[in-house]
């Protein structure tokens, strides 16, 4: 029996400076939510739970931590206003 090979090709499309910055303020909004998650989660934790969310908050801030530095070493700045705007829309996207 011969098998043919298939190949599927994709167009890339390179993102833009601008994309890339917005997507990097998404992913520091988005960690500041899992930061803010995990503590609130490790205050009610019992047992073994307790290590887990440690775990959770020290990775999280260590991922926030690398994106702030990474957004300084841009020139971005993330203000209040825009990441108010920023999470609205995050959220009218996951509903």
């Amino acid at each position: 029996m011969v098998y043919e090979e298939y190949i599927k090709e994709y167009i890339i499309k390179e993102k833009t400076e601008e994309e890339h910055d917005m997507a990097l303020m998404s992913s520091i909004i988005e960690t500041k939510k899992e930061l803010e998650n995990a503590n609130k989660n490790y205050e009610y934790a019992e047992g073994e739970l307790i290590d887990y969310y440690l775990y959770q908050i020290k990775a999280s801030q260590a991922k926030l931590n690398y994106l702030l530095k990474k957004a300084k070493n841009k020139g971005i700045i993330l203000d209040r206003i825009k990441e108010v705007k920023l999470r609205k829309e995050q959220e009218s996207k996951v509903v």
